[in-house]
């Protein structure tokens, strides 16, 4: 892995509770956070007293490294985003560029934070489908924009081995969104849930309150027998 390759993307505590269906309870359950990246949502909830770990392969850089990949990389991002706006619902985030002030608020936090969370073992670099945890280490397992998303650069062999790691790890699994960038639904969902509820895994999609990119307005849950 290379760092110039990474693209991050940062989102917050507010944004995890909405696209996760997150309540009070669920914030005090063991979390694992997959495919984290520069997400303020471990720095966050940790100061509300959650137990929180996350997990992401840019966690073997530093800080300040990875701090110079944001800078380096948010200008791109941000133009791709003014280019595709038409894919995306302005209601709560009123334009681009307020996207771009709360994604690098949100990093700024996660940077900040950083260093000490990996000294506590709450920043582990690990990804899937491989990690580094004991079965049902969690109660709780989240990922956000990662699979499904990316459903034309992961196969569906690598989406069920990933589903299944992440219900090895967690009694409960969310993954958000399932749609693939194209809007579309994502073309392993169908196949990977009838899969999952083969090996005995109960497998739904709930309808969540969060609304940014069109189309994605669920989250595949999944829950170990």
């Amino acid at each position: 892995m290379k760092l110039a390759n990474v693209v991050p993307w940062g989102r917050s505590l507010a944004e995890y509770q909405a696209m996760f269906g997150l309540s009070g309870e669920d914030l005090n359950k063991r979390i694992l956070g997959c495919g984290d990246g520069p997400a303020s949502f471990n720095a966050e909830a940790t100061k509300q007293g959650s137990q929180i770990v996350s997990c992401d392969p840019v966690y073997r850089f530093g800080a300040k490294e990875i701090g110079r990949r944001i800078d380096e990389a948010y200008p791109d991002i941000m133009a791709k985003m003014e280019q595709g706006a038409d894919n995306y619902i302005w209601n709560s985030l009123g334009s681009v560029a307020e996207l771009g002030r709360v994604r690098m608020q949100a990093m700024k936090e996660f940077l900040s934070d950083f260093d000490n969370g990996y000294r506590q073992g709450r920043y582990i670099p690990a990804s899937l489908p491989s990690l580094p945890f004991s079965e049902t280490a969690f109660d709780l397992a989240l990922c956000s924009h990662y699979l499904f998303l990316y459903s034309d650069h992961l196969d569906e062999v690598t989406h069920l081995a990933a589903m299944r790691e992440l219900c090895r790890v967690a009694s409960e699994v969310r993954i958000f969104p399932v749609i693939s960038l194209d809007g579309e639904v994502s073309k392993h969902l169908d196949s990977v849930m009838a899969t999952l509820s083969t090996d005995g895994i109960d497998v739904s999609l709930q309808p969540v309150s969060y609304r940014f990119q069109k189309g994605a307005t669920e989250m595949l849950v999944a829950k170990a027998a």
